[in-house]
C-alpha cells in the first residue's frame, strides 16, 4: 500500500486542473498516505491551492536528453522525498526516466514514448477517448484496483478542487480595488486570449460588446490573461473606442501571477472564456464559465463541472459547422465555428449565471 505516494502533474496548465479529480481520487483511496506532486515549477503555485497535496516538489527540467543537468538535478529533489510509488499522468519519456532515476520502487503509467521498460506497472491506452479528466482516472483506477482498493469514481465533486488561501484571497481584492473595483457591485471576468493561435479566440470585439453590455447593467469586468493575450486585450480595448475610460472595466492581463489569477477569478460571479487555462481554473475554483468553442472538441476538454450546484453551471456555447472540430491553430477559411456564436447567445449564458 502506498505510504509516500508522488504524482507527476501534466506539463499544461489546463491539463493540470483537468487531473485534479483523478488526484482528489488518489486521496480518497489513501486517506492516509503522504501525497505529494511533482510540478514544473511555472505551475507549481496551483498546488498550494490545491489542500489535498501535501508536498510540492517542483522541476525544472524539460527534457531528459536536452536538458540533463537540470533532470539529474530534478531526479535528486525527487529521490530526497523517499517516496515509495509514482503515478505518471504526463505520457512522457522524461517523467517515466525521472521517477527511475530518482529510484522510486513502484512506478504506475500508460505505455508509450517508448517508456514501457522504465514503468514497474504499465497500462495501454484508453482505446476511446473520453474527457482528459477520464483519461487520468483511467489510470487512477489501474492504480487503486491493483492495490486492492475500490476504483475510483467519476463524476461532479463536491465542492472546488482549487481553494486559494485568505492571503492570496485578500491580495487580489486588494489588487481590484486598486484599479477600480467597486466592492459592492457584481464582478465578472473576461478571457479574451487562448493558446496555440488565434483560432480559439472568439473576436476579441465581441468581448467588447459584452463588456459594454454588462456595464450598462451595472456588472464590472476584469479582463485577464496571461502576457501572451496582451494583442487580444488590446484589440477589445479598441474595440471599446470612446467609451473605454467610462466603462469601469479593470485590465489585469499580463499583469498577475498564477497566484493573483486564482485569486481574481475567486471574486468573480462568472467568467466568459475561449477554452483556455483560465476556463478551467475558473471552474476548479467553482465559478460558472461561459465559454465559446470552436476548433477544440468540447468532449474532451469541456470545463470540469460544478457540484451539487445546477442552478450556477456553465454555460458551452457550440455552432454547427461541418468543419470543427479542427484542431487548428489558424482558420483557414472563415472561422465559422466561432463567429457565429452571437453576443446574444453569450449574454443570455451570463445573465442566467448572475440570476
Amino acid at each position: 500500500m502506498p505510504g509516500r505516494l508522488l504524482i507527476f502533474s501534466p506539463n499544461w496548465l489546463g491539463d493540470a486542473v483537468m487531473a485534479l479529480p483523478a488526484m482528489a481520487a488518489v486521496r480518497t483511496a489513501w486517506p492516509e498516505a503522504r501525497l505529494a506532486v511533482a510540478v514544473r515549477r511555472p505551475l507549481a503555485p496551483l498546488f498550494e491551492s490545491v489542500p489535498l497535496v501535501q508536498a510540492i516538489v517542483p522541476l525544472d527540467s524539460r527534457s531528459a536528453y536536452s536538458d540533463r543537468m537540470r533532470a539529474v538535478a530534478d531526479a535528486e529533489r525527487v529521490r530526497a522525498g523517499e517516496f515509495d510509488t509514482a503515478l505518471l499522468l504526463p505520457n512522457s519519456f522524461a517523467s517515466a526516466w525521472l521517477a527511475r532515476r530518482a529510484g522510486i520502487p513502484e512506478r504506475w503509467g500508460y505505455r508509450g514514448d517508448f517508456r514501457r521498460l522504465l514503468l514497474t506497472n504499465s497500462m495501454p491506452r484508453p482505446s476511446r477517448r473520453g474527457h482528459q479528466s477520464e483519461y487520468y482516472q483511467g489510470l487512477v483506477e489501474c492504480l487503486t484496483t491493483g492495490h486492492g482498493r475500490r476504483a475510483a469514481g467519476q463524476g461532479p465533486h463536491n465542492g472546488p478542487l482549487l481553494q486559494p488561501s485568505s492571503r492570496i484571497l485578500a491580495r487580489a481584492r486588494e489588487l481590484l480595488v486598486a484599479r477600480g473595483w467597486r466592492e459592492n457591485a457584481p464582478l465578472v471576468g473576461l478571457a479574451p486570449g487562448a493558446a496555440y493561435g488565434h483560432a480559439k479566440r472568439w473576436p476579441p470585439a465581441r468581448f467588447a460588446a459584452v463588456l459594454k453590455a454588462l456595464a450598462a447593467a451595472g456588472v464590472q469586468s476584469v479582463v485577464v490573461g496571461s502576457t501572451g493575450d496582451v494583442d487580444a486585450a488590446r484589440e477589445l480595448e479598441q474595440a471599446l473606442g470612446d467609451e473605454a475610460r467610462s466603462l469601469g472595466w479593470i485590465d489585469l492581463v499580463g499583469r498577475t501571477d498564477l497566484s493573483t489569477l486564482l485569486g481574481i477569478l475567486a471574486a468573480c460571479l462568472a467568467v466568459v472564456t475561449n477554452d483556455s487555462g483560465a476556463m478551467h481554473l475558473a471552474a476548479a475554483l467553482g465559478i460558472p464559465v461561459t465559454v465559446m468553442f470552436g476548433p477544440t472538441n468540447e468532449r474532451t476538454t469541456a470545463p470540469l463541472p460544478i457540484g451539487g450546484e445546477p442552478a450556477r453551471a456553465h454555460a458551452v456555447l457550440v455552432k454547427t459547422a461541418w468543419c470543427r472540430p479542427c484542431m487548428l491553430r489558424d482558420c483557414p477559411i472563415d472561422h465559422r465555428c466561432m463567429t457565429r456564436i452571437t453576443v446574444d447567445d453569450v449574454l443570455e449564458a451570463v445573465r442566467k449565471q448572475l440570476g
